[in-house]
Order: structure tokens, then C-alpha cells, then sequence
């Protein structure tokens, strides 16, 4: 089975901080918000072994991009992703409930 580096974009670290900054401070979880970086970090390991055997995206605007997605084990949340040769780099993160299309542009 192939495996895959993964790299963490800046977009999606930022992405992550701010959903477990809103958890924490706004909703007044911090619990929540250890959860959620601990999938995360479940997902992201995860992807080093199906990065490239997922399904190709229903979503015009991913494939026009040359983005996955692969959700959250979880919780309600997903990662965008490309591949370049042997190595994965997750993109964005985005809650399953927004539209991440339009942010995408």
C-alpha cells in the first residue's frame, strides 16, 4: 500500500485554530475543542494511508481545483486536500454545515 507525506497548509492550520478558538472561547468548551484537534490529528494520520484511493469529488468546483476531501473520523468537519507525487497537503478545513464552495471561490 502506498503511503503519503501529509503537510498541513497555513490556510488549514488557521482554519483549525479557528473552530477550536471558537469552541473554547465562544461556546466555553475546551473539552470540544481537544476533541476536535485530536480527530484532526486521527484524520490527518489516517490520510497518509488513502489519500490517493478516496473517491474522486462529486463537487465541480473541487475537481476544477484538483481537491479531495476526506471528513473528519468523528465529527462533523472535513479536510480538502491535493497530491503532488508521494506527498498530500490538506488545504482547508471546513465544518460539514457551511458552504465551502463559495469560500473557495
Amino acid at each position: 500500500m502506498k503511503t503519503y507525506r501529509v503537510f498541513i497548509t497555513d490556510d488549514a492550520k488557521a482554519d483549525l485554530r479557528r473552530y477550536t478558538d471558537y469552541l473554547k472561547k465562544i461556546k466555553n468548551s475546551p473539552q470540544a475543542a481537544k476533541n476536535i484537534a485530536s480527530d484532526f490529528r486521527e484524520t490527518r494520520k489516517k490520510l497518509e494511508n488513502v489519500a490517493g484511493i478516496l473517491n474522486e469529488p462529486a463537487s465541480d468546483v473541487l475537481k476544477s481545483k484538483g481537491l479531495k476531501r476526506i471528513n473528519f473520523l468523528k465529527h462533523d468537519y472535513f479536510m480538502l486536500y491535493y497530491i503532488d507525487g508521494k506527498n498530500a497537503f490538506i488545504t482547508n478545513i471546513f465544518h460539514a454545515l457551511e458552504n465551502f464552495e463559495n469560500k473557495l471561490g
